[in-house]
């Protein structure tokens, strides 16, 4: 099983990154897919989540209008666009891959940097 993200970087404030997240070794289609973030010192926090359709999405409320998650099956990848930046959205993130009654999985997270 592999969840790999791609798409950091560093960025100014107002400026926009798009995310991906490339699933593999796993029924990606039955899985509800979210986007994780964690800056320094502060506990990992749920960002977005989408279910294993796409027809439903959920936000943190300091993100909503602002980012938006899709996903793709046919391609086994999840997306994450982030508009209008914020240096407090500085952080590492993560994709997470759940299903009931199964372990979820993570990948290794990707670096974004809002800074002028």
């Amino acid at each position: 099983v592999q969840l790999v993200e791609s798409g950091g970087g560093l960025v100014q404030p107002g400026g926009s990154l798009r995310l991906s997240c490339a699933a593999s070794g796993f029924t990606f289609s039955s899985y509800f897919m979210s986007w994780y973030r964690q800056a320094p010192g502060k506990e990992r926090e749920l960002v977005a989540g989408i279910n294993s359709f796409g027809d439903r999405t959920n936000y943190k409320d300091s993100v909503k209008g602002r980012f938006t998650i899709s996903r793709d099956n046919a391609k086994n990848t999840v997306y994450l666009q982030m508009n209008s930046l914020k240096t407090e959205d500085t952080a590492v993130y993560y994709c997470k891959a759940s299903s009931n009654w199964k372990t979820p999985y993570w990948g290794q997270g990707t670096q974004v940097t809002v800074s002028s």
